[in-house]
C-alpha cells in the first residue's frame, strides 16, 4: 500500500477536489440512506392510517432527499473527474521530467515500449481507480456502517442475519484477491510485449517490406497478442468471481429475511412497512458489500500498475550536476587518463581498457577501427553521456564529472551514428542546435554541411516539413541535416560518430575541406573509410576496446598492420600509399 500512497501523493493541487469529491458523495449516500426510513414510516403510518396527508408530506420530504441525492452526485461527479484528469497529468509529467534526467545507463534498464506503457497504461489504470473508486471506496463504508446501525435499530433479530452472511463474503473476496493479484503484474508486463512488438514492427517496417517478412512479424505479433489475450481472460475470470458470490448472498439473505420477517409479522414482532424498509437497507449493506470488493479489486490492479510507476521514480540518475562544478569550459583539450570502461558493473570484461589519448585543442583526430572495436563507446565517455569506471576523461583540463552538464554538453557537439530528426519543419530541426539562430546561420551551417544543395531544390526551402523521424528524406540528406544541427551550437569539439557514411565521398570532401577551414574547434572523426581520416593530424586505431596504435596516416601505414590492412583493403592497389 505504500506505493499507492506514493503515487496519490501526486495529486498537489488537485486535493481539494479529491476531498470535495470524497464530501459529495458521502452526503449523497447520507440522502439516500434516509429515503428507506421516510417510506416505512409512509407504509406503518399514512398507509395505515389512511392519512393522504402524512404521505403526501412524506412523499415531498423523499423528493427533496432524492433531488440532493441527484445534485450531490452530480457534483461529486465533476469534482472527482477534475482530481483524476489533474492527477493522471502531474503524475505523466513528473514520470517523463524523470526519464528525462536519466543518463543513458539508465534507460538501459528499461525497453522503450515499458516505458512507453507505465506513462500510457499504467498511469490510465491509476486514473481510473481514481475517478471509478472514489465513489464507491466512500459509500461502501458508509452505506455498511449506516445501513447496519438502522437496521439494528429497525429490527436486531433480523439484522443477526448478516452476521452470517458478511464472513462468507470475506472469504470469498479474499480468495479472489490472493489469486488475482500477482496476475495483473504478469498482464501488464505482456502489455509491454505487445507496444514493443508493434514498435518494433512500425520503426523497421522498410525493412519487413524488403525482406517480404510481413507473415513472420504477424506470427509474432499474433504470439504477443495471444498471450496478452490468454493471461487477460484468466484473470479477469478469477476477478468476475465476486459478481455471482455477491449476488448469490444477496438473494440468499433476501430469502431469509422474508421468511424470518414473515414469521415476525405474523407474531406481531414486527410491522410490514418496517420489513419493507429493513428490505431495502438489507440491498444497500450487500451493495456496499459488493462496492468494497471492487474496490480491493480495483486497488489490487492499481497495486501492480503503481509498483510499476514507482520503479521509474525510484531509478536514481547515475550521472547528475553536484553543487559547485566548473561552469565554464576554457577550450577544446581532450585527456584519458588511463580510462576504464563498462556498461554494466556486473560485467566481466570493460568494454574500453587502459585508454590513454591527449588530443590539444583545435586538433583533428580521425578514430578508426573494425566493428565492435568500441569507437562509440570511447567518443560517449567525453560528453558524458556515460561516465569511465576507472581513470578519468579531462575536458579542456577538467575532468568531466566536475563540470557542469549543461556546460559540458554545449561544450560538445557529437553528431550521432543514428540520424535522428523530429517532425517538423527542416528550420524547427536545425533550431535544435541554436533556438535563437538567424536565417544567416543557418544558411551559414547548411552550407559547411553542404545541406544547401538539396534544400535549395525544395520549394519551401527550410520551411519544408519533414515526416516523424524525417523519412521523407534520403539518408545522407538526414545526416547533412544532423551535421548543421550540431554546427549551429558552435562547440568547441565536434564528434562526428561515423556521420558521413550515407554521403558520397565527393560530399565528403567538401564537408571535409569546410570543416578545416573553422579554427580553434577540436574535432573527432569516427570512420570506416581510410579518406575520411586520412587527412587528421593524427589517427587512432581501436582494437577490442584498447588503444592499438595512434600516428599520423604516413605513420601507421609504415608501421601499423590493422591501419595497413584496413587500408589495402579499401585502396586495393587504387592509389599510392599516402596520396591525397
Amino acid at each position: 500500500m505504500n506505493d499507492l500512497k506514493r503515487i496519490f501523493s501526486h495529486l498537489g493541487p488537485f486535493k481539494k477536489e479529491f476531498l470535495l469529491a470524497i464530501f459529495f458523495v458521502t452526503v449523497e449516500t447520507g440522502f439516500e440512506l434516509v429515503i428507506p426510513l421516510i417510506m416505512a414510516d409512509i407504509i406503518d403510518v399514512g398507509v395505515v392510517n389512511r392519512d393522504i396527508h402524512y404521505i403526501v408530506m412524506q412523499g415531498v420530504w423523499m423528493g427533496i432527499c432524492a433531488l440532493l441525492s441527484l445534485i450531490t452526485g452530480l457534483l461529486y461527479a465533476r469534482y472527482a473527474a477534475r482530481a483524476a484528469l489533474g492527477f493522471g497529468s502531474n503524475i505523466r509529467e513528473s514520470q517523463y521530467r524523470k526519464i528525462q534526467s536519466y543518463s543513458f545507463s539508465n534507460l538501459d534498464h528499461f525497453e522503450t515500449s515499458s516505458l512507453i506503457t507505465r506513462m500510457t497504461t499504467d498511469i490510465t489504470v491509476m486514473q481510473n481507480a481514481l475517478v471509478g473508486g472514489t465513489r464507491p471506496m466512500t459509500r461502501g463504508p458508509v452505506m455498511l456502517i449506516l445501513g447496519l446501525i438502522l437496521a439494528f435499530i429497525m429490527n436486531a433479530r433480523l439484522a443477526l442475519v448478516f452476521i452470517v452472511c458478511t464472513p462468507v463474503l470475506a472469504l470469498v473476496l479474499i480468495f479472489i484477491i490472493r489469486r488475482v493479484a500477482p496476475m495483473y503484474g504478469i498482464l501488464q508486463r505482456c502489455v509491454d510485449q505487445v507496444n514493443s512488438v508493434v514498435q518494433e514492427n512500425l520503426t523497421a517496417i522498410r525493412t519487413v517490406k524488403a525482406f517480404v517478412r510481413g507473415t513472420y512479424e504477424e506470427e509474432g505479433f499474433d504470439k504477443a497478442n495471444r498471450d496478452l489475450m490468454e493471461n487477460s481472460q484468466k484473470t479477469f475470470h478469477f476477478a468476475v468471481m465476486n459478481l455471482p458470490a455477491f449476488q448469490f448472498t444477496m438473494y440468499a439473505s433476501i430469502v431469509l429475511i422474508l421468511w424470518f420477517g414473515g414469521n415476525l409479522i405474523q407474531t406481531g414482532g414486527m410491522e410490514v412497512g418496517s420489513l419493507t424498509g429493513f428490505l431495502s437497507y438489507v440491498l444497500q449493506i450487500v451493495n456496499s458489500l459488493m462496492m468494497i470488493s471492487n474496490v480491493f479489486l480495483m486497488l489490487t490492479r492499481s497495486l501492480a500498475s503503481a509498483r510499476r510507476i514507482n520503479e521509474v521514480f525510484d531509478q536514481q540518475p547515475d550521472i547528475s550536476n553536484k553543487a559547485g562544478l566548473a561552469e565554464s569550459i576554457p577550450n577544446g583539450q581532450i585527456d584519458f587518463n588511463h580510462a576504464y570502461f563498462k556498461y554494466s558493473a556486473a560485467a566481466e570484461e570493460y568494454t574500453l581498457s587502459d585508454i590513454d589519448l591527449h588530443i590539444r585543442p583545435g586538433e583533428t583526430v580521425g578514430i578508426i577501427g573494425g566493428t565492435g572495436s568500441s569507437k562509440s563507446s570511447l567518443v560517449q565517455l567525453i560528453p558524458r553521456l556515460y561516465d569511465v569506471t576507472q581513470g578519468s576523461v579531462c575536458v579542456g583540463g577538467i575532468d568531466v564529472r566536475q563540470c557542469d552538464l549543461e556546460v559540458l554538453r554545449d561544450t560538445v557537439g557529437i553528431v550521432l551514428q543514428k540520424n535522428v530528426l523530429f517532425s517538423g519543419t527542416i528550420r524547427e530541426n536545425l533550431l535544435w542546435g541554436n533556438p535563437h539562430a538567424s536565417d544567416e546561420m543557418l544558411d551559414h551551417a547548411c552550407r559547411v554541411a553542404c545541406a544547401d544543395e538539396f534544400i535549395s531544390h525544395f520549394p519551401d526551402g527550410l520551411d519544408t516539413w519533414l515526416d516523424q523521424g524525417g523519412v521523407n528524406l534520403s539518408g545522407g540528406q538526414k545526416q547533412r541535416l544532423c551535421i548543421a544541427r550540431t554546427l549551429l551550437k558552435n562547440p568547441k569539439i565536434l564528434i562526428f560518430d561515423d556521420s558521413t557514411s550515407a554521403v558520397d565521398t565527393a560530399t565528403e570532401g567538401k564537408i571535409r575541406k569546410e570543416l578545416a577551414s573553422i579554427p580553434d574547434m577540436t574535432k573527432l572523426i569516427i570512420a570506416q573509410r581510410v579518406t575520411s581520416v586520412m587527412h587528421a593530424d593524427q589517427i587512432v586505431v581501436m582494437e577490442d576496446g584498447k588503444i592499438h596504435a595512434v600516428g599520423t596516416h604516413q605513420e601507421l601505414l609504415a608501421s601499423d598492420p590493422i591501419y595497413q590492412e584496413i587500408y589495402d583493403s579499401q585502396m586495393k592497389g587504387g592509389m599510392a600509399h599516402g596520396a591525397d
